[in-house]
């Protein structure tokens, strides 16, 4: 065990490195790849200390207090290391100040982020309301705000995708309406084989239904000072989807897993759950691991292995494992009859890393390990849950209500739900 000694305060001051290039404005390609090649080194040291605490629980059945101290100690700086370098890959992939946004060819477009930019600094609203009363838009009038243009949404969409974990997996429909339907069949019609002179027999009518998901409206309000809207060099469409983007991907990520759909979308661990074996549409079915808030205390992967079998064919091309860190830290201990990890890093920067070959995609909204809880998913998330925005982020400039900063009171509607409960299997730990 002495050969480990020195690996946590060498993990401590990588992760103090790692950090101090988060903190830098802008990382280059290979910063990212220097803190990814740290990030993988401190888990080749993970490895070691959690084979030796293994080794000590063969020899004794148990293992020393230290040497589980330690392995947890890698464990949490593990994690902080993964989130710092998805953090520094995901600023990389973010358009800098004054790039792209700035670039409109579209003469209308143009106009409109000349008025909207006028908006925002001065609070002239005659050319963005004329503009909108020649786009004939329905979704903005003077008290609930104007639209922001057209490169300024696709940058809040792009940031929040990026920031918010089932938006990243989820599959996605933008809708003009304040609904989406979506009929389906619950009961197919007759068919059969027949001969070629036989007689066809009439088959019943095809039985449908419908599941809706309304767009419920989600806010931010960010301040800024005069000072920072009458500063030219400031990028203003960029300063407002970089305000809102947090609040608008934590409130989403919640609510995408556990929302009740009153007032927001309804997460996926909000519907009614069965054991597997007695599944039927409109409910999603789960297995059970069969200890109390723990895998099973022999062979505990087999748990995980039946849980990805659960899933039919057609979805496990396309599946994925949803889990928050604290499971994960638990999985990441967990090694094959042959000794292998089950859990492995992403060989990539940004890259996500893999349980029995399948990605892992970490949301800390997801519950941890206790007992009952469902605190993994697995399944084809794309065909699974669905996620609909409606076109258009409104922005309503308020300078009176917190003088001396100006508020921008940010809208977007947004709902969601289950649309396939066939491709989404939960995984219970508990007894039954």
């Amino acid at each position: 065990m002495s050969a480990f000694k020195n690996d946590v305060p060498r993990i401590g001051a990588s992760l103090k490195s790692l950090e101090t290039k988060q903190a830098e404005s802008r990382p280059d390609a290979h910063e990212v790849r220097d803190a990814l090649d740290e990030f993988l080194g401190a888990f080749e040291a993970f490895k070691e200390a959690n084979d030796d605490r293994l080794a000590q629980i063969e020899r004794k059945l148990t293992a020393d207090v230290v040497t589980e101290e330690k392995v947890e100690r890698i464990n949490r700086a593990l994690d902080r290391q993964k989130k710092t370098v998805d953090e520094l890959a995901l600023s990389l992939a973010r358009p800098g100040i004054g790039s792209g946004a700035r670039t409109v060819f579209d003469p209308a477009r143009r106009e409109h982020k000349r008025a909207f930019d006028l908006y925002v600094r001065k609070g002239e609203t005659h050319e963005l309301r004329t503009l909108e009363a020649k786009a004939l838009s329905a979704q903005s009038d003077p008290d609930g705000g104007y639209l922001v243009p057209a490169e300024t949404e696709r940058m809040i969409d792009r940031v929040v995708s990026d920031a918010s974990p089932i938006r990243a997996i989820a599959g996605v429909r933008q809708i003009g309406a304040a609904s989406y339907k979506k009929p389906f069949t619950t009961q197919g019609p007759a068919a059969g084989w027949v001969g070629e002179s036989e007689a066809r027999i009439e088959t019943a009518t095809p039985q449908l239904s419908e599941i809706e998901f309304p767009a419920m409206e989600l806010y931010a309000m960010p301040a800024a000072t005069s000072t920072l809207l009458d500063d030219a060099a400031i990028n203003i469409d960029q300063w407002l989807a970089e305000e809102v983007q947090t609040a608008f991907a934590e409130q989403e990520g919640a609510a995408f897993v556990h929302g009740d759909g009153v007032r927001k979308p309804r997460g996926f661990l909000s519907y009614a759950r069965v054991a597997n074996a007695s599944w039927s549409h409109g409910k999603l079915g789960y297995l059970a691991t069969g200890a109390a808030g723990a895998f099973a205390v022999s062979n505990p992967a087999d748990t995980l292995i039946d849980l990805i079998y659960a899933v039919k064919a057609g979805y496990r091309s396309n599946a994925r494992f949803v889990m928050n860190r604290a499971t994960q830290s638990v999985i990441r201990k967990l090694k094959d009859a042959e000794g292998n990890y089950l859990w492995q890093p992403g060989i990539a920067a940004g890259a996500p890393p893999t349980l029995l070959n399948y990605p892992v995609t970490e949301s800390e909204d997801m519950p941890s390990i206790e007992t009952d809880a469902t605190a993994i998913a697995f399944g084809d998330f794309k065909r699974g849950y669905l996620i609909v925005d409606r076109l258009g982020v409104r922005v309503l400039r308020d300078p009176y209500s917190a003088k001396p900063y100006v508020l921008f009171y940010t809208t977007k509607r947004v709902g969601g739900g289950v649309q396939n409960f066939e491709a989404l299997k939960l995984l219970k730990f508990g007894t039954a």
